[in-house]
């Protein structure tokens, strides 16, 4: 067996700056505004949807959250109001994609396709597959185990029909640079 050197006078060993937390997660200084302003709308519809409070409650007491200066403050908005108004729309997009009962799905992965598809819809200066990534990395980080799992797969679903010019075009530039065998 090795032994490492534990002495309390010994530096810590070197980590790499990537950008990312030990579990994977960005560090909150490589997160853009709109990333933070996810992250707000995210925990602003968790209350709509567990605590059913009203939208104005919300908005208020997650204004008040440090570190929600940093958002993007009209995308949280967006996302958040937006979500709470077409809720039934984007419920009837998710469901038939769903393998069980909405009522099943937990809050936090409702609420990251509520966004996703939220965004699909209605941000189109941000790329789909920035959109997709964007979800798939809330689930990760707020979600259940394999939570960004479900939330790929309803979200990737939906992406083509949401995003069809878009999505095609990127199929014919991947077909256009693969290999030719």
């Amino acid at each position: 067996m090795s032994e490492q050197n534990t002495s309390p006078d010994a530096p810590a060993p070197k980590q790499k700056r990537t950008g990312l937390t030990s579990t994977g997660a960005r560090k909150a200084a490589a997160k853009s505004n709109r990333t933070r302003a996810r992250e707000f709308a995210l925990q602003a519809l968790y209350q709509h949807l567990v605590g059913r409070n009203e939208a104005t409650a919300i908005d208020a007491f997650t204004r008040d959250l440090a570190g929600f200066h940093k958002a993007d403050a009209a995308h949280y908005d967006a996302l958040l109001h937006g979500c709470i108004a077409t809720a039934a729309d984007l419920d009837a997009l998710i469901t038939p994609l769903l393998d069980r009962k909405m009522a099943e799905i937990s809050p936090i992965e409702h609420a990251v396709m509520w966004m996703g598809v939220y965004e699909f819809q209605h941000c189109l200066d941000v790329p789909w597959r920035v959109v997709l990534n964007e979800y798939i990395e809330l689930a990760k980080e707020f979600g259940g185990t394999d939570g960004h799992k479900y939330v790929n797969g309803v979200l990737g679903g939906l992406a083509p029909k949401l995003r069809a010019d878009e999505v095609a075009a990127d199929k014919r530039a991947d077909g256009a640079s693969a290999p030719q065998g």
